[in-house]
């Protein structure tokens, strides 16, 4: 059993008080942030806070509920333009001393996927790092970005455009020459 915690941010789960709740508040420094910006590849993260409670749940369990606020910069999946995105989220986890964890090679996920199995240390800094993951936009993008048509053809022939390449486009062509034709 290491006396030692994984980090500064840690709690040890045998000295949380079973009396009240555990109270915490992480607010990364800038050179923090930028080691996190760079390692979920974000422009930058301008502002983080992550603030909550750890508490006891039964004779055994622990509960984490916080508030994560974030300003995060990336580039819009469009124009490359910088994106700011304000993330504001509840997160919850249980951290469960009986949790079974299986090692199926394919095995359903749990509808609950916020319950862990609960070590010797509680962590904020590692849940609030995963729930800022999460909350990160996939694809950001400016409001008014928008993807352009490129065509590209042989000199001479009719470009092809992206409303031709839909599957009901060369149906619409046949049935315009068929009423045109009918006329």
């Amino acid at each position: 059993m290491s006396r030692t915690p994984p980090s500064d941010t840690a709690f040890r789960v045998s000295e949380l008080s079973h009396s009240s709740d555990n109270s915490f508040a992480l607010r990364p420094e800038a050179p923090q942030r930028e080691l996190i910006a760079q390692e979920l590849d974000l422009s930058a993260l301008r502002k983080l806070a992550f603030e909550g409670t750890i508490a006891p749940q039964g004779k055994t369990d622990w509960t984490l509920t916080a508030r994560l606020g974030a300003t995060v910069v990336q580039p819009c999946v469009v124009t490359l333009e910088p994106v700011t995105t304000r993330i504001d989220v509840d997160v919850t986890r249980h951290f469960v001393s009986d949790f079974e964890e299986t090692d199926e090679a394919e095995a359903e996920m749990p509808e609950d996927d916020s319950t862990e199995a609960l070590g010797q240390w509680i962590d904020p800094a590692v849940v609030m790092m995963e729930a800022l993951a999460l909350a990160v936009p996939d694809y950001p993008r400016k409001t008014d970005a928008e993807l352009g048509q490129m065509v590209y053809t042989k000199p001479g022939e009719t470009p092809m455009t992206d409303e031709d390449a839909r599957p009901f486009a060369g149906l619409a062509a046949l049935k315009g020459k068929l009423e045109k034709d009918e006329d």
